[in-house]
């Protein structure tokens, strides 16, 4: 293809072209194509000035836009207004297109062949008057028959120029006159001119927009990464820093808000609308769908185009959410490392304190011992006064109490040897219980049994879930001092057997329940516990390949569920 003259050419045209009084075309080309302005609006200026430079009564763009066809039109309103819109014209197969519409697509496919002698070395053409039929080939192949077209329509006179990048076409404009027989071959020359500026002026913009573009995006996507990588604020602040990098990087900033929701928690500009334009890209972190980043278009005033959305943008913001999907899975990988760490080192505490306190207990086993079997034997001693017998009773106590923290700390530190048999645990329950009903009834507690009768065996220490049940029925009795309730329940699935105790005591606090299990932490005063209980039972619990959950408020009681596993084929042996 012959590459086009951009010059001036001389010419008689009577348009404002070459006019001396005007400023010049290719001046206020460059001033608008070098503008950083969208697509539209660019093409909006541009072809406004190509009508006011042309003499024409209309001028019409049909350029190839990915796989569609953007088609708008310049037209004269009044004496000097102009109108700049956007036309939906059938595409193939999608309706009855008329004959002018035929006629460009085929020129935009390079298929149409013109059999009258109008067809300039630049593929350009005119019509004399488009009342009178046209004969044209529209195939791509100058062997096919010819036909006749009717353009007919208010303007009676056209002239079609080509656009091209280098060998490819890319669009066309078409010049309208209300008059016919308004083109000549000279004047033709002057059509082509404008083309051919119009072209270096679309090609020059498309590169500066591209660019332009890029720029956004890198720039939002670094300011993301800045904001991500900042230690000294929260994950809800860095998204709410987030937000607000997002709009600047669109194609119409000053109309654009952001609004980023992740787990229900919604960030957004301060400006955030909906609008009837949105763009929008779901984020996803761990396989599940984690919330959704968006771009809204307030409705102040319509757009020039149809879809104000660029498919680049399109894939920005699917990045923009795998980064905060990248993020979300960052902040939770650390949450389980931190909280790795600190069950390592909760680990490592408690296996220093269980040798500390299998330690401690093996040293004061033996004089405890002594001391508690000569205070027995004091006791026995005919004709002790009765003073003397109430002080050995108390020593004995004493003993024996202490004999009990004793075995707590040798459960605790697994030094008690283990002796699993099957069990039914309904019948260690009933065995239990029939200890401390006079101490409910005196503390005018209610005893309620709920226990399965099909409950199976299941194999476990049946000293060591003795000392389970003990446990959190003191606990339960302690936390009703003034009556109460307490639900002793079992159950079982065909994997689990489970056991329930509940009270209607005082509760506890979302601090207190962080701390249950820790050995020697107590709320109790000095003289009422050791802080061993519930940690001795998250023990045994643990060691049976059980669990335990404990759901407490304020005042409204607490509820312990422990589930064990039913009777396996042969009784595990001990670590």
């Amino acid at each position: 293809m012959p590459i086009r003259d951009k010059g001036n050419r001389n010419s008689s045209d009577t348009g404002r072209y070459l006019s001396g009084d005007r400023l010049d075309f290719s001046q206020h080309l460059l001033k608008y194509a070098t503008r950083d302005r969208p697509k539209f609006d660019f093409l909006s200026d541009v072809l406004s000035l190509v009508l006011e430079y042309s003499g024409c009564d209309a001028v019409e763009l049909w350029l190839k836009d990915s796989d569609e066809v953007l088609r708008c039109e310049a037209s004269r309103q009044g004496s000097s207004a102009c109108e700049f819109r956007t036309i939906s014209a059938p595409g193939p197969g999608e309706g009855v297109a008329s004959d002018l519409e035929r006629l460009c697509r085929s020129i935009l496919h390079s298929r149409v062949r013109p059999v009258l002698p109008s067809l300039t070395k630049y593929e350009s053409f005119w019509t004399g008057d488009t009342h009178n039929p046209l004969l044209w080939n529209l195939g791509s192949s100058p062997d096919m028959p010819s036909e006749e077209l009717l353009i007919g329509g208010a303007y009676r006179s056209l002239a079609v120029s080509p656009l091209h990048f280098g060998e490819d076409k890319i669009g066309l404009l078409l010049f309208k006159n209300k008059r016919k027989n308004q083109y000549t071959a000279e004047r033709m020359e002057y059509v082509e001119t404008i083309a051919a500026k119009f072209e270096l002026a679309l090609l020059h913009h498309h590169s500066q927009a591209r660019l332009h573009e890029r720029v956004k995006e890198l720039t939002c996507l670094y300011g993301i990464a800045q904001i991500a990588s900042q230690p000294d604020i929260t994950f809800e602040h860095k998204l709410a820093n987030i937000v607000t990098v997002l709009p600047p990087a669109w194609q119409y900033p000053a109309r654009a808000c952001a609004r980023i929701v992740v787990d229900g928690e919604t960030f957004q500009t301060p400006d955030f609308l909906e609008g009837v334009h949105k763009q929008a890209a779901r984020i996803g972190a761990r396989g599940k769908e984690r919330g959704v980043v968006e771009v809204h278009y307030s409705n102040e005033r319509p757009f020039l185009q149809g879809n104000p959305f660029l498919d680049e943008e399109q894939s920005l913001i699917d990045n923009i959410a795998g980064q905060i999907a990248l993020m979300i899975e960052h902040r939770e990988t650390e949450a389980i490392r931190s909280e790795l760490q600190n069950q390592l080192i909760r680990a490592d505490r408690l296996a220093a304190i269980g040798q500390l306190a299998a330690g401690v207990a093996h040293e004061l086993n033996e004089p405890l011992n002594t001391i508690l079997g000569f205070a027995q034997l004091v006791e026995k001693t005919p004709g002790m006064p009765q003073p003397a017998l109430e002080d050995i009773k108390k020593i004995t106590d004493a003993s024996l109490h202490a004999r009990t923290i004793i075995r707590e700390l040798l459960i605790f530190a697994r030094q008690a040897p283990p002796s699993r048999t099957l069990v039914n645990l309904n019948r260690i329950i009933e065995d239990e219980l029939s200890l401390f009903e006079s101490l409910c009834s005196k503390s005018g507690v209610v005893l309620q049994r709920v226990l399965d009768p099909d409950l199976p065996e299941i194999i476990a220490d049946k000293s060591q879930l003795l000392q389970v049940l003990s446990n959190l029925v003191v606990n339960a009795l302690q936390a009703m001092p003034d009556e109460g309730v307490l639900t002793i329940r079992t159950t079982a699935d065909a994997a689990r057997v489970s056991l329930m105790v509940q009270d209607t005591g005082i509760g506890m606090s979302d601090e207190v329940k962080e701390s249950i299990f820790v050995p020697f932490f107590t709320t109790k005063d000095v003289d009422q516990g050791t802080g061993l209980g519930l940690a001795v039972v998250h023990g045994i619990v643990t060691a049976h390949g059980g669990e335990i959950q404990v759901e407490s408020t304020v005042g409204q009681g607490a509820r312990f569920l422990i589930t064990l596993p039913r009777k396996l084929n042969t009784i595990p042996e001990e670590n």
